[in-house]
């Protein structure tokens, strides 16, 4: 059976604040501990305030580009500007709408920069961006755990895409450590006895997926969901595995 623990009692995150011991800590509070299959996601919000990657809109100077682009989106141009510097290259815009490959290839709104669950200190206002690398984020978790606990905690940090075809976001692994983030079946049989040959599964997604039903979009307070009884393949994987190389891209 697979079990879906919310952390709740986490204080507001801080820059350089240690996430591995205030999960831990956070736990201990409701009488939980990680155990040796768990896994845990995080969401990206606090693993960005942890490394520091917030930025004050008001400090930003939009370029042309950016202003070019805010008249055709109607957005702010300073955000359209840190959305380009975030970015490799915008794959759409529209009015309301600016979809880009960000700078670690993720194809998504805005370059993941967002405002909600973000507090506001001082004059001006400040938005979140994106780890610098999600997966090497996950990797420092995950060491922490290991150096806390003695236990191989597989985590992975998540945030909510849009997708092509199909309205509504959804919880995407951006980081993985310690799991794999794909699962090939191919070979496998089904009940019939049919094998099969196009199969591999999107594990970490579905996980994250699965965590952000309770971590939800607004006022949850719900930024960590342990994932436990998930009979899952260990391994080294990332979340770079998932993206689709550009020569198999169709759809560019």
């Amino acid at each position: 059976m697979i079990q879906l623990l919310p952390v709740r009692a986490l204080p507001l995150i801080e820059r350089g604040a240690s996430l591995a011991d205030l999960i831990l800590d956070a736990l201990r509070t409701v009488g939980e501990s990680l155990q040796q299959a768990d896994i845990v996601i995080v969401a990206q919000k606090i693993v960005s305030k942890a490394e520091g990657r917030i930025v004050t809109v008001d400090d930003i100077v939009p370029s042309a580009r950016a202003r070019e682009l805010a008249a055709e989106t109607g957005k702010d141009p300073r955000l359209v500007e840190l959305i380009l510097r975030e970015s490799r290259e915008v794959i759409r815009a529209a009015p309301g709408v600016l979809i880009v490959e960000d700078n670690r290839g993720f194809v998504c709104a805005n370059a993941g920069i967002d405002r909600s669950n973000v507090q506001q200190e001082g004059p001006g206002e400040q938005v979140a961006l994106l780890p610098l690398d999600p997966d090497a984020s996950a990797t420092s978790l995950m060491n922490d755990f290991r150096r806390l606990t003695g236990m191989e905690i597989p985590v992975v940090v998540n945030d909510s895409h849009g997708r092509a075809w199909r309205d509504g976001t959804v919880g995407v692994a951006i980081g993985v450590a310690g799991m794999l983030a794909t699962w090939d079946r191919r070979g496998d049989t089904d009940l019939t006895g049919y094998t099969l040959e196009h199969t591999i599964l999107g594990i970490a997604d579905e996980v994250a997926a699965a965590a952000s039903l309770l971590m939800g979009p607004a006022s949850e307070g719900v930024p960590v969901v342990i994932v436990r009884g998930a009979q899952l393949p260990r391994g080294v994987g990332r979340a770079k595995d998932i993206q689709r190389p550009r020569q198999r891209d169709l759809f560019r």
